[in-house]
C-alpha cells in the first residue's frame, strides 16, 4: 500500500491510500479519483515529504481488524454466486429485472465498475488481504 497526499481543483487537501503507485497512475488516469471534501473530480498528487520506514516498524493493521476483514470477505463469498467475468453483465441484468435478483461477486475492469456505478448499480471491491500477495 502507498499512501500519497492530494489536492483537489479547489485546494482541498486530503490522503488517499492505493495499491500501487501503478494503481494510483490508473485511476488518476482513467479520472476515478475525487476529493474526498467536496467531490471534485480534478485530483493531483500534492507536494510531500517522503517517508521511508523499516520494514520491522510499517504500520500493520490490528489483529482484529484483520479477523473482521477476513470474516466479511469470507460472508460475501458464502452468501453470493461468483459469476466470473461476467460480473459487469450480470449485474446490469439484476439491475433492470432481467435477471432474478441475488448476490453476485466477480471480476469488473475499473472502467466497468464505474460505469455500473454512474448506472446506479452499487458495487463494491473485496478487500485484498495479506495472504493474497503470495
Amino acid at each position: 500500500m502507498i499512501k500519497y497526499s492530494l489536492r483537489c481543483g479547489a485546494g482541498h487537501d486530503f490522503e488517499g491510500w492505493f495499491q500501487s503507485s501503478a494503481a494510483y497512475d490508473a485511476q488518476a488516469d482513467e479520472g476515478l479519483l475525487t476529493c474526498a471534501v467536496c467531490g471534485v473530480r480534478q485530483v493531483a498528487k500534492a507536494p510531500m515529504a517522503p517517508q521511508i520506514m523499516k520494514r520491522s516498524t510499517a504500520a500493520v493493521a490490528p489483529p482484529e481488524v484483520m479477523k473482521a476483514l477476513r470474516e466479511m470477505r469470507a460472508a460475501v463469498i458464502r452468501q453470493s454466486e461468483n459469476v466470473g467475468e461476467k460480473f459487469a453483465e450480470v449485474a446490469r441484468k439484476i439491475h433492470y429485472d432481467e435477471a432474478p435478483a441475488r448476490s453476485i461477486r466477480g471480476q469488473a475492469s475499473m472502467a466497468e465498475a464505474v460505469e455500473l456505478r454512474e448506472e446506479g448499480i452499487e458495487v463494491m471491491p473485496l478487500p485484498t488481504l495479506p495472504e493474497d500477495q503470495n
